[in-house]
């Protein structure tokens, strides 16, 4: 691209280009003619607010304004934003390479992320497949375990059982065992493969399973054996379909149907892997391994689009021994250096630091700071988990109406549908937190009478 200097984006400065702070006026204009925005109408009049910086655990808009970030953009960035240690990584891969083809080719960062990954979870899981997002790393999850039935000559199997409340992402196939109701999804119902699905469990965390909860899954699983793939499951938590907390217990026990039924178990760890439950990857908390495991969101700290798909050597060398003798699937993207370096760094972030700690003291402030949530009329339940913090309300919340008001109280939160709910950066302090919690209460206050 040229610059020429009297171009209106830049000022020439001997060898360096400075930017130009856009009009926030017309940076809205142009938006709303051209960008549509996820979920949204183009045109839409739901507020869009300009971003000028992010550094910490503040955002700071174009107006001035500095918010308090609850929802660490989407749940990935963990370490906060311009993070000195990632800023610096990235510029030193930079300076190598910042993307090369993964056909035929390999790197470091790449190696040192499989070794990091296969360490970190469970022990069965030994063969990584790189994907670009966390829906891809979802579709690939779900062609491993067709294709691994099809190697095993058991063409038939090619459906998946699932719960209901699930969210595993918005393409075809996650769309397709993501909750039919509540997934944001019915519009392509006729165009989707249809799965089976049952209830989610009645038995919240921290509570046993029962006969009558397991009971209807393990029939539709007994039932449809002969033509069900894999199960697929968010481990404990369900996220973006209802954030809901269930039994570990019923998640050991689903495992084990699996075993006895002769069904693979692929867990969805995006939202939960890496340490937001309170465990670096969810499934921690019953104690199992899957045969196929997705993580992403904050696999590289929120700073570049990766997801992985880990599978068992069972599963990998069946696709790999069986017809057409390799697994059909290649993202142009997969493993890119940057985002791979990323990762690696994030990684070491986490481990290196007290986040055990940490975890544990935004769960405890969220438990105090919205407790008083409870006591409004507006408000069905309040959960909490690690470092999710969620009041549920009776109606769904108006975004028009909603979403200025967190805004004018200084922080960044972003509802859906009938939930209210906080994923704070894992380096936020007291302080911070509080003004989170207190800024959940009041807004909501104001929204009951």
């Amino acid at each position: 691209m040229h610059f020429s200097a009297n171009d209106s984006s830049v000022k020439q400065a001997g060898c360096h280009i400075i930017p130009v702070k856009p009009d926030s006026e017309n940076l809205l204009a142009s938006d709303k003619k051209h960008i549509w925005h996820p979920y949204s109408a183009m045109g839409s009049d739901l507020p869009v607010f300009p971003v000028e910086s992010a550094k910490g655990v503040r955002i700071k808009l174009a107006d001035g304004r500095e918010l308090v970030d609850g929802m660490s953009s989407w749940w990935c960035a963990i370490h906060g934003y311009n993070h000195p240690v990632m800023n610096a990584a990235l510029t030193q891969q930079l300076d190598s390479m910042a993307h090369i083809m993964f056909g035929g080719l390999t790197h470091e960062p790449a190696v040192k992320l499989a070794e990091k990954l296969v360490e970190l979870t469970p022990e069965p899981l030994q063969s990584v497949f790189f994907a670009d997002s966390g829906s891809v790393s979802v579709e690939v999850a779900l062609k491993m375990a067709i294709q691994y039935w099809n190697a095993r000559k058991l063409p038939n199997k090619q459906k998946f059982l699932t719960i209901r409340y699930g969210y595993h992402g918005d393409t075809f196939g996650a769309m397709s065992v993501t909750d039919p109701v509540n997934g944001m999804h019915a519009l392509f119902a006729d165009t989707l493969a249809q799965q089976y699905f049952v209830d989610a469990p009645a038995c919240h965390f921290g509570e046993a399973c029962s006969n009558e909860d397991i009971t209807p899954f393990q029939q539709q699983l007994e039932e449809h054996k002969g033509d069900i793939a894999a199960v697929i499951l968010e481990p404990i938590v369900q996220g973006a379909g209802g954030m809901r907390f269930y039994s570990a217990d019923y998640l050991r026990r689903v495992s084990e149907l699996c075993s006895e039924n002769d069904v693979l178990l692929i867990l969805d760890e995006i939202a939960t892997g890496f340490g937001r439950t309170g465990r670096l990857f969810a499934c921690e908390h019953a104690d199992v391994a899957p045969d196929i495991m997705c993580v992403g969101k904050s696999l590289t700290g929120g700073y570049m689009s990766l997801a992985a798909t880990l599978a068992t050597e069972e599963v990998s060398q069946t696709i790999s021994n069986g017809e057409p003798g390799v697994f059909m699937h290649g993202p142009t993207f997969m493993a890119n250096p940057l985002a791979c370096t990323a990762a690696n760094t994030s990684i070491k972030l986490l481990l290196e630091s007290p986040w055990q700690q940490r975890i544990a003291a935004i769960e405890q402030g969220l438990k105090a700071g919205l407790e008083k949530c409870r006591e409004l009329g507006n408000v069905n339940e309040v959960r909490v988990l690690g470092a999710i913090g969620v009041a549920e309300l009776h109606q769904p919340v108006d975004m028009k109406t909603i979403q200025p008001m967190f805004v004018d109280a200084g922080v960044w939160v972003r509802p859906f549908g009938k939930l209210v709910y906080l994923m704070p950066p894992y380096i936020i302090d007291e302080s911070d937190l509080k003004s989170l919690t207190t800024a959940v209460y009041r807004v909501l206050s104001s929204v009951s009478r």
